[in-house]
């Protein structure tokens, strides 16, 4: 099992847009100094895989090359939370001080951290007692600039290392695709109302057979400035701190005036 120093932080690190994503890479750099690093991410592209784990087939693993001696790293067949799971429960000798997942190309702000294999990874985290981070840039292009996101995944995990994190949670930061001058700060935030209109396109393929590709466009129904949205549009860093306890607990009271006595 690989071991970390007992007197510095153990960080691990994981992604889902494969341990070769520029993200990933970016956000190791950024923290590289702060503790003892052990990536664990997929081998290929798990985007929108949401908290999958595999139960149907194997599991895969391999050490892999990170380009930097200090830096251990395995890469795996599975989803972001397989990562963590294998992590934890075959490579760590102990539980990380952190967790950090990203750095996402792309947002998961609003209800897109429901489809998120960056955020599922971190709730994974969360679920185990670790405190944990999932960082995103919204910004989709593979040759994204991370410049302004790494000062703010290393300002956010050093604070973290010092605080924790509220039992029962972990972070949800999305960083505006924005020169880093034009940064105004980080915000907590809540989430915000958003709304996909999914559509899907009807392709044929060479041999002429149907197939479809999903479309859609996501609308922002919710008018308040407290949202990561309205953070995010107004060049703010947004913080939300998402739990993993799925309860509405606002409708248990009305839920509770229905008669749900048996009939005979």
């Amino acid at each position: 099992m690989t071991q970390g120093s007992s007197k510095r932080p153990l960080i691990l690190v994981t992604n889902d847009d494969g341990i070769t994503a520029p993200g990933i890479r970016n956000l190791v750099e950024s923290i590289s100094d702060l503790g003892d690093v052990v990536v664990v991410a997929p081998d290929s592209h798990q985007s929108g895989m949401g908290h999958a784990i595999t139960i149907s087939n194997i599991l895969k693993m391999w050490p892999h090359d990170f380009g930097a001696a200090n830096i251990k790293a395995y890469r795996t067949s599975g989803t972001p939370v397989d990562c963590v799971k294998l992590a934890i429960y075959k490579i760590l000798d102990r539980k990380p001080d952190i967790l950090l997942s990203g750095i996402n190309h792309g947002s998961n702000s609003s209800i897109n951290v429901i489809y998120s294999g960056t955020m599922s990874a971190a709730v994974e985290g969360a679920l185990e007692g670790i405190p944990s981070i999932g960082f995103s840039l919204c910004d989709f292009d593979e040759h994204a600039d991370f410049t302004a996101s790494r000062g703010v995944v290393r300002t956010l995990t050093q604070q973290v290392l010092q605080h924790g994190t509220p039992k029962g949670t972990c972070l949800n930061v999305n960083i505006p695709k924005v020169a880093p001058n034009e940064l105004k700060g980080i915000r907590i935030c809540r989430q915000a109302a958003g709304h996909w209109a999914d559509a899907f396109e009807e392709r044929k393929s060479p041999g002429g057979r149907p197939y479809y590709w999903m479309t859609g466009n996501f609308t922002d129904i919710d008018s308040g400035e407290d949202t990561d949205e309205w953070a995010l549009r107004n060049h703010h860093v947004s913080v939300v701190p998402v739990q993993y306890d799925l309860t509405a607990h606002h409708a248990l009271a009305e839920l509770n005036q229905w008669n749900l006595r048996l009939e005979d």
